[in-house]
């Protein structure tokens, strides 16, 4: 009777799952056709004056010289910097600086080096170390820290000595790979990850989810309402990992005394950890990639996706009370003061001072996030500043912090894919790749968008949306200066959102989905792959 009430419940939530891909295919159809009109919308009907001028002095200041790649890896190659839009009140002294302090940095917006001839050697290590990056991390066959960085190390041990006796297997110089290294990626990953760090020992996530349950006084709909928002809100602002490994166990506890399955609370809020995570700049490590390589702004991220994140949220909270409704129903919530006063014992707020110092200069570094226009200061600058300021007032150990809540296994992963990325620019790869898409796409701007949305959703619902997002930057770089309308930026936004959003696709599409599964099973419930595909 037990096993029968298990193949029950599996069918049950297999059919659920077909169910929400299939809104999800209709949420993505819905923003292919909304991103184009927004970009149509955007473009400028012809350059102005100003535009002209700018455009002028681009033409004047790029460079444009003969690679110095060692020997044959190309037959022939050049690199042509281009230089950024300046600020219009930055004097043309200012751009020509900027072009200089670019030199030869790979994974740099709006470079893109033009190989033509034949493919040697040193493309073919760089490709063949690319693909099996992917498919080792994507199979889980070794950690990926472990596969991104021995990558890189293998790429770099076979330019010096196979390269060495035969220029053509010369993939990237030392230096090339450590200019590859995005510092402000690393620099801004790691100053968020101590905000958490210090933020948990606070007991605020456990508290608003426990507060959640007061407001909506048995009121299954609303609390799960709540915990959506509340997960998302949170999510936008930090790590939704730590997000959910935080929420998740008061969810399970207040499911149990409601005698509901916990995964009809657990789902729609993975849901919104990766759509609020969408929302913002540093919501979730694509939006982080694609920010710090394109120079786009906190605001420019509200203004953008913001929107779309707030639409797509109201509309699978809708969808989950339809198909949770019977389960809703059924919960029983008869005493609800006991159970508030059983969990406010348990999840209560345990240092209210140093939530009120974190949370204060949390709200510091985002209105310098914000204000990046304004200031022309790095991302990561802001984080690190606020991050290592409230540990110095807040007087926590530092070395705890460096030792137990900075990822480190994260950060050097990221410091791996770079380089193994950067060397795949550097021989050619990304180009092709970039070519095949621009000819795919005929040059059309809303074909263009359809692919990239599309590509990068159905991907990051199978593999690591993080070195699928930074494989895909300079191909959209490329693609947002080939593709007439496409300067508007609108390219990077389809990027984001079929990147972050694609991750609710399957159970391990995204890293909260894959915390929640693991945290599900720890508690009884278990999860299958094709039970939620």
């Amino acid at each position: 009777m037990l096993l029968t009430a298990v193949q029950t419940l599996e069918i049950s939530w297999r059919r659920r799952r077909l169910t929400a891909c299939l809104w999800s295919v209709l949420a993505l159809v819905l923003l292919s056709g909304f991103l184009p009109a927004a970009a149509l919308q955007a473009s400028p009907a012809r350059p102005d004056l100003a535009s002209a001028k700018i455009l002028v002095s681009a033409k004047i200041l790029v460079h444009e010289a003969k690679s110095t790649w060692p020997g044959d890896s190309f037959m022939e190659a050049r690199a042509d910097l281009p230089v950024p839009r300046p600020d219009p009140r930055k004097s043309a002294s200012a751009a020509a600086g900027a072009v200089q302090e670019g030199g030869d940095t790979c994974l740099t917006p709006g470079r893109v080096f033009e190989g033509s001839g034949q493919y040697k050697g040193g493309f073919w290590i760089a490709t063949i170390t690319l693909i099996l990056v992917y498919l080792v991390i994507s199979f889980e066959w070794m950690h990926r820290t472990l596969v991104a960085f021995l990558g890189a190390a293998l790429i770099l041990f076979i330019t010096y000595t196979w390269g060495t006796f035969d220029k053509s297997f010369f993939i990237i110089s030392f230096d090339d790979a450590m200019r590859a290294i995005d510092l402000n990626v690393i620099f801004l990953l790691m100053g968020m990850m101590i905000f958490v760090g210090v933020l948990k020992k606070t007991g605020i996530f456990q508290f608003l989810a426990y507060k959640a349950y007061g407001w909506a006084r048995g009121n299954v709909f609303v609390l799960s309402l709540f915990l959506q928002v509340i997960t998302a809100v949170i999510s936008a602002f930090l790590d939704n990992v730590t997000t959910m490994l935080l929420v998740i166990p008061v969810s399970i506890e207040i499911a149990g005394t409601l005698k509901i399955n916990p995964l009809t609370l657990l789902i729609p809020e993975v849901f919104a950890s990766n759509v609020g995570g969408t929302a913002t700049l540093i919501g979730d490590p694509p939006n982080i990639l694609i920010g710090c390589y394109a120079n786009l702004t906190f605001v420019q991220f509200i203004q953008n996706v913001a929107l779309v994140c707030l639409i797509s949220l109201a509309v699978s909270s809708l969808y989950f009370f339809w198909w949770h409704k019977q389960d809703y129903l059924q919960a029983e919530a008869q005493d609800v003061a006991a159970t508030l006063a059983s969990l406010k014992d348990q999840y209560r707020l345990t240092d209210k001072k140093l939530m009120v110092s974190g949370l204060i200069l949390l709200g510091f570094t985002i209105l310098c996030f914000a204000l990046h226009g304004v200031l022309h200061m790095q991302v990561s600058i802001a984080a690190l500043t606020g991050s290592l300021l409230l540990v110095a007032i807040t007087r926590v150990d530092i070395v705890e912090m460096l030792e137990k809540e900075v990822e480190w296994p994260t950060l050097i992963f990221f410091i791996g894919l770079f380089v193994v990325i950067g060397a795949a620019e550097k021989t050619g790869l990304i180009q092709a790749i970039a070519q095949l898409v621009k000819n795919v796409s005929g040059g059309n701007l809303t074909l263009a968008i359809i692919i990239i949305l599309w590509v990068s959703a159905i991907a990051s619902a199978f593999i690591d949306n993080i070195p699928f997002t930074a494989t895909m930057l300079p191909i959209i770089a490329f693609l947002g200066r080939s593709i007439p309308g496409a300067e508007t930026g609108v390219l990077w936004w389809a990027l984001a959102l079929g990147a972050c959003l694609g991750g609710n696709g399957t159970m391990i599409g995204a890293s909260a989905n894959v915390v929640t599964v693991g945290l599900a099973e720890r508690a009884g419930y278990h999860i299958s792959l094709l039970s939620n595909t």
